[in-house]
């Protein structure tokens, strides 16, 4: 049997849900009747592993869809906080980082990527991962399911187009194609915290109790 093992920065956590609980799962809006399997994921944007284990995760669901209802969860894992937030050369960063094992490195995950059906792209910057986090949380609160399907598009895009995770229109393409209601509320945010109150009146930084005081006024009006 081959075991597939992932590192610390891709973590699982299972909980079986009886079926007379009435949390819905992200696949169906509905009680099935099947149990739901709740999955919370702890990854990084930037970890290759990651990736590979979502796509197996991804099969294995498929596979077992008749059988179960999953409620899938993502969580924020940082496997360089002190990245740069502008980027540097992936490739350069990398080589940096691992030495003279780089090059196998790089030759092992171009292997494996093509395992999956995917192209490895050594491309582009690398850098912090801060926003892409903050828009696969935001995705979650959206939906789960949207928050699943987001996190899929950065990985695309990051290893196998050379995108930089930290590139706001990268994120915001990416979340566009996921859901438009997510460029809705990310679009004209250039800091956060940033509040919309009543889906119109917008509020940026570190406000007073005050200034939310009287947006609440305005917005009732």
């Amino acid at each position: 049997m081959r075991l597939l093992c992932f590192p610390k920065s891709f973590s699982f956590h299972f909980q079986k849900v009886d079926k007379k609980q009435t949390i819905m799962a992200q696949s169906s809006g509905s009680n099935t009747g099947k149990k739901l399997i709740r999955i919370d994921i702890t990854s990084d944007s930037v970890c290759p592993w990651c990736f590979v284990g979502k796509r197996n995760l991804d099969k294995a669901i498929a596979q077992s869809k008749d059988q179960f209802d999953f409620e899938i969860k993502w969580h924020p894992y940082f496997l360089d906080p002190s990245a740069p937030k502008e980027g540097v050369n992936k490739k350069e960063y990398y080589e940096k980082k691992f030495g003279s094992r780089a090059q196998g490195i790089f030759a092992r995950m171009t292997e494996i990527f093509r395992n999956i059906g995917l192209e490895y792209d050594i491309s582009g910057l690398t850098g912090s991962t801060l926003d892409s986090h903050r828009l696969i949380y935001f995705a979650g609160k959206q939906g789960l399911d949207k928050q699943h399907a987001l996190a899929e598009e950065i990985y695309l895009g990051y290893f196998t187009q050379g995108k930089f995770v930290g590139d706001r229109e990268f994120l915001l393409e990416s979340a566009r194609k996921v859901n438009e209601e997510l460029e809705k509320y990310s679009a004209n945010i250039s800091g956060v915290p940033n509040y919309v109150i009543n889906g119109k009146h917008q509020l940026s930084g570190g406000q007073p109790p005050e200034a939310f005081l009287r947006a609440f006024q305005v917005a009732a009006k």
